[in-house]
């Protein structure tokens, strides 16, 4: 194992194994390489928001039953439509044609990761019941700049059963504070009471 991946695993635990590791740490490393590393993440990021948008190209993406020929056409298509191309692009193709598909949303999450520890970053991944405006990013940023001291990197996903409220996991700890989960406590509270 070379210094770089210990590194990783040990500074920001980003495992950097498995099939989204592989993949995300060949397409970091091409990334450096062509001095594309923060295009290739706005065209990453692009993908993904189309995905979490469509129902259907979130079937496409985690349903086994499309074919890999099916896939890598239906794939082709958007990214064409989308205007996406490039590294990325054909990044996607690739893993696409080789029925990694599914890995997709972790491999452009360690992707993130990766970009995040090389600039001197933390990740915090931020679930929210619905998406945030610019201003409460920027907010949320500095707030976790302020307990982290470092800059932090958003990795945000709309989840509507947390009902309102956000969670907020920085490296291994976790902040809940979300109304499904203070609705939780008021439940069990109650139940106690009896």
């Amino acid at each position: 194992m070379t210094a770089f991946k210990e590194h990783s695993v040990a500074a920001e635990n980003i495992t950097p194994s498995g099939v989204a590791g592989r993949y995300a740490n060949a397409l970091y490393e091409l990334a450096q390489q062509e001095k594309s590393v923060d295009a290739i993440q706005v065209h990453l990021d692009r993908f993904e928001a189309m995905i979490d948008n469509s129902p259907d190209l979130d079937r496409l993406v985690r349903s086994p039953a499309f074919t890999s020929e099916e896939q890598t056409r239906a794939v082709a298509a958007i990214l064409q439509k989308a205007g996406l191309g490039g590294l990325a692009a054909n990044f996607i193709k690739l893993v696409t044609s080789n029925r990694r598909l599914f890995a997709l949303r972790d491999i452009i999450k360690t992707f993130r990761a990766l970009v995040a520890r090389n600039r001197g970053e933390t990740t915090a991944e931020v679930t929210v019941a619905e998406a945030l405006s610019e201003a409460h990013l920027a907010s949320l940023k500095d707030a976790l700049k302020q307990v982290t001291g470092k800059d932090v990197a958003l990795d945000m996903k709309v989840d509507p059963a947390i009902i309102g409220g956000l969670t907020v996991k920085v490296g291994s700890r976790m902040i809940d504070a979300s109304l499904r989960s203070k609705l939780n406590a008021i439940k069990f509270a109650m139940k106690e009471a009896r």
